[in-house]
């Protein structure tokens, strides 16, 4: 399975992006993809996960501004995206995309690139 993210750059403070997952290769069935950030000097960190059952969460830190959802093109539901409003300085770092195979009691776990997510005036 390959994970593949797309979509960061450089915003201004309480501007939007959309931030694209896909993973190719994948297994249809039971899946999760997550949205985690890493930031310079930090650990990284949940952002937000969907299942193919169509179940989110949210950090708190988040909550009411960022929205993760499938494409609608995709039937397997492989592709998540991030739509990331009203994005903060704090936003900033990079964001990776992990997909998870949930199969017969296992889980397999993918891991994308990364992509660069910028907030500054």
């Amino acid at each position: 399975v390959q994970v593949v993210e797309s979509g960061g750059g450089l915003v201004q403070p309480g501007g939007s992006l959309l931030l694209s997952c896909a993973a190719s290769g994948a297994v249809a069935g039971f899946n999760t993809m997550g949205w985690y950030r890493q930031a310079p000097g930090k650990e990284r960190e949940l952002v937000a996960v969907i299942t193919s059952g169509e179940t989110t969460n949210y950090a708190d830190n988040v909550k009411g501004r960022f929205t993760v959802f499938h494409d609608s093109r995709d039937n397997d539901k492989n592709t998540a995206l991030l739509q990331m409003n009203g994005l903060k300085p704090e936003d900033t770092a990079v964001y990776y995309c992990k997909y998870t195979e949930h199969f017969r009691a296992n889980d397999f776990a993918f891991w994308g690139q990364g992509t660069q997510v910028t907030v500054s005036s």
